[in-house]
């Protein structure tokens, strides 16, 4: 498969426009800053894959009816919506409206720059008539300003004097299109959610204020413009309730351009009046007014800069991993840089895909990017965790269970999921939540936010673990009837990731009491109920199987009937819209890496030889019908041995939106995906581990790679690890020295220190995967599987 961007390090660089790829396209070329969030739709607005405009957390009520109803059962669900379009400029060249899809397109080019976070698009466009026109626009969408967007338009005629009209607008309730198939995870489309509230011109500006419908939020949208031209001009404003205009004439003689930036400010509340939000998206633009065009670029690649320097990731050797890495780094960074104690959504703000919902995801994948890259993003997303513990406090109290219990899928805080046994059951969102808490908190020695945030949660969720488990009467603590990270079973008793990341949340949690009794006294903490965490955590059951020597998934998982692969035709993959749950819940066969995610989340709790037993057998029942598979199976790959296997599937998870391998790109980034690129790199072929005051590494590079460098954030100071096939190297760029641990020995990093990677053989021979459902391979010999014969497949991953 060729790549459908050029390969660059810097760049992801588009040379002609293809309709058909539209939506994903868009999905690609989105910016955001956490706060605002524009699809890579085309100036002109049409044609387009999917319109896209979005506030975080901005969101509509929808019914969620059930089959048959029940008991805690969510009455409604929550749906991100397409708020006011602010980037439509569209263009009339005599008379004749610029739309791609007529007369002739002679070049179309759109440039994303990781570096100075801009989309640039540059055109030439002969008019039906014969008009020819250079067009080109940057757009970004400001890191430093919070509420602004800006685009600056430049048109010019090529060969004759030419009329051109532009008509700069704001636009709400756009028309967006249907689900194209019967599937699950394609977001609800809600059809005009915004009522007017008002609508106001005057000159270049306009603002326009909506309320939802039905949840009940206010947001506003304002534009203004400056606008260079070298001869005669007029300038016209209007406003209606649901679109704003203004609109722009003159003539040019050839070489002459009309020059149009465009500022473009948002803001909304659920609590805010009307005039305050007008008078905020006002004074939003007087800001980006004062900055200027060139001064929001400016800021916006200095604030990149900083970025790049503490979180850059280089790669020699793979020049398409490396363009993913930083393409992924900078939209995780997109995702939560200005969120500002708001969710992180699994697909950022970048599209409308589940609905907008944040998932376990956030925590497990993309919080521990942005903890050693972008620590305080890191820290505003658990508060806003923290924000919504009341409703998780509610929820548990209805499930009849102390502590919280953190919602499966959410916008606000209230649970979204429509079907228990794979979201109420999940219940190890709340483990997960914990173990991003003790990581932040390591990381950076953050005190107040572990006073004021870090105990909360901890507590909460701690007690809810003492709640839901009980002892046996062995003794043994055990966690019955939940659903662990494999989609694919459901309602199990205790499942090996569940109970591992419970023994470690309560045991932090105990920590926290000792560590800040006055924040445990507050909440109620007791010594005889911090000893009871303790007890639960010591006396955890994890199932092993002796027969086998590996540990099932959960309790009994490895007695059931396996999977029929070899009579599963690869159009029947994913196996979730072709088969019953309650086919696939009863044997063995897993959606996405669960017990080997328990090997990494938890690798104390296992031998290197376990390690290697569970890797290969559980590589034979993952079908990786989840985007979120392949980082974690990298990185494990990486740990045991088989390094060719890990770069094929670090190849998978970073290409799995440049190449669209999933198909479905269209309805925006896989967020938890982008992250797997690092992850897979540094977690994996770095062997990064957090390790309670140290940073511990077990670095190995497959032949593939000549060398891998990247950069951490801990503890106020910068590391930079550089791995080469028989070394690593160490650096303290700025800050105090740094506790480190190089493959089991403890160093002081005090400047810089070299050292030996020893060198791992596995025991086993290589891993099989089910029939068809291996990884691509990446590099080599593209038809067959290292040492085996075996011939690989593409196998895309279909949903989270």
């Amino acid at each position: 498969m060729n790549p459908p961007y050029e390969v660059d390090p810097w760049r992801v660089h588009e040379t002609e426009l293809d309709l058909a790829r539209m939506a994903q396209t868009e999905s690609v070329f989105a910016l955001s800053n956490g706060h605002i969030g524009v699809r890579g739709n085309l100036d002109e607005g049409e044609p387009s894959g999917l319109p896209g405009s979005y506030l975080n957390s901005v969101y509509e009520l929808r019914p969620l009816p059930h089959a048959e109803a029940g008991y805690g059962y969510p009455e409604s669900g929550e749906t991100v919506i397409n708020v006011t379009n602010g980037k439509i400029i569209r263009l009339l060249v005599d008379d004749e409206p610029l739309d791609v899809r007529f007369g002739d397109l002679e070049s179309h080019e759109r440039l994303l720059d990781l570096r100075g976070g801009t989309l640039t698009r540059t055109m030439v466009w002969k008019s039906p008539a014969g008009a020819r026109v250079r067009l080109s626009s940057t757009r970004l969408v400001s890191l430093t300003q919070r509420a602004i967007m800006a685009i600056h338009y430049e048109v010019e005629p090529l060969d004759d004097e030419t009329q051109f009209v532009v008509q700069s607008e704001l636009v709400a309730n756009e028309p967006l299109p249907g689900p194209g198939r019967a599937d699950p995870r394609v977001s609800a489309v809600l059809e005009a959610p915004l009522v007017g509230d008002e609508h106001f011109a005057n000159h270049d500006r306009v603002v326009l204020v909506h309320e939802t419908r039905a949840s009940g939020l206010r947001m506003a949208a304002a534009m203004s413009h400056e606008i260079d031209a070298p001869g005669k001009m007029s300038v016209d404003a209007e406003a209606q309730e649901d679109i704003g205009r203004v609109t722009v004439a003159t003539r040019l003689k050839a070489g002459e351009k009309l020059t149009m930036v465009k500022y473009v400010a948002y803001g909304w509340s659920s609590h805010r009046s009307r005039s305050a939000l007008h008078d905020q998206v006002a004074a939003a633009l007087a800001g980006a007014e004062l900055t200027g065009w060139e001064g929001l670029v400016e800021e916006q690649r200095a604030y990149l800069d900083e970025f790049w320097r503490g979180a850059d990731v280089q790669v020699e050797g793979d020049p398409e991993v490396q363009q993913a890495v930083r393409f992924a780094l900078f939209h995780i960074l997109q995702a939560g840089a200005r969120a500002e104690r708001r969710m992180i959504p699994a697909k950022g703000l970048t599209g409308p895909g589940y609905d907008g919902h944040t998932f376990w995801d956030t925590e497990t994948f993309v919080l521990p990017v942005l903890t050693y890259a972008l620590p305080d993003a890191a820290a505003d997303a658990l508060r806003w965790r923290h924000s919504t513990l009341p409703q998780a406090l509610e929820r548990a109290a209805q499930l009849n269970l102390p502590g919280a219990s953190f919602p499966w899928r959410t916008i606000s805080g209230q649970e979204c999921s429509g079907y228990w046994p794979a979201g109420t059951a999940a219940f190890h969102i709340n483990a997960d939540i914990a173990e991003a808490v003790a990581r932040y908190v390591d990381a950076t020695q953050d005190e107040a936010f572990a006073r004021e945030i870090g105990v909360d949660l901890l507590v909460q969720t701690a007690r809810l673990w003492r709640g839901l488990g009980h002892h046996d009467l062995n003794g043994k603590f055990r966690i019955h009837g939940v659903t662990g990270p494999d989609e694919y079973s459901a309602v199990a008793d205790n499942n090996v990731y569940t109970n591992l990341m419970a023994q470690a949340n309560l045991r932090d949690a105990a920590d926290v009491t000792l560590a800040l009794p006055e924040e445990a006294a507050r909440l109620g903490v007791t010594a005889e109920e911090a000893a009871s965490w303790r007890d639960a955590a010591d006396k955890m059951l994890i199932p092993y199987d002796e027969r086998l020597g590996v540990h099932p998934q959960s309790a009994g998982f490895t007695d059931h009937a396996p999977w029929d692969f070899l009579n599963t035709p690869p159009s029947d993959y994913p196996l979730l819209l072709h088969y019953p749950y309650f086919d696939l819940y009863r044997k063995q066969v897993i959606k996405q890496a669960d017990l080997v995610l328990a090997m990494q989340s938890c690798g104390q709790a296992f031998t290197a030889e376990e390690k290697e037993r569970n890797f290969s057998y559980y590589e034979a029942l993952t079908v990786r019908d989840s985007s979120l598979s392949a980082q974690t199976q990298a990185v494990m790959a990486a740990e045991v041995g088989y390094l060719e296997l890990a770069h094929d599937y670090l190849a998978e998870t970073a290409l799995m939106d440049l190449r669209d391998l999933a198909h479905d790109t269209a309805n925006g980034l896989h967020l938890a995906s982008l992250a797997g690129a690092w992850n897979a790199l540094v977690s994996g072929f770095g062997g990064l581990r957090p390790d309670h005051g140290a940073l511990r590494f077990s670095p190995r590079l497959p032949e593939t790679l000549g060398k891998l460098s990247f950069r951490l954030r801990y503890r106020g100071s910068l590391v930079c690890v550089t791995v080469r096939p028989s070394a690593a190297t160490y650096e303290l760029y700025e800050g105090e020295p740094v506790r480190i641990v190089h493959h089991g020995e403890e160093h002081l990093l005090e400047k810089e220190i070299t050292l030996t990677i020893p060198r791992l053989v596995p025991s086993l021979p290589p891993p099989h995967q089910p029939p068809g459902r291996a990884p691509r391979r990446h590099t080599h010999d593209p038809f067959h599987d290292q040492g085996t014969g075996t011939p690989r497949q593409a196998s895309p991953s279909h949903s989270r």
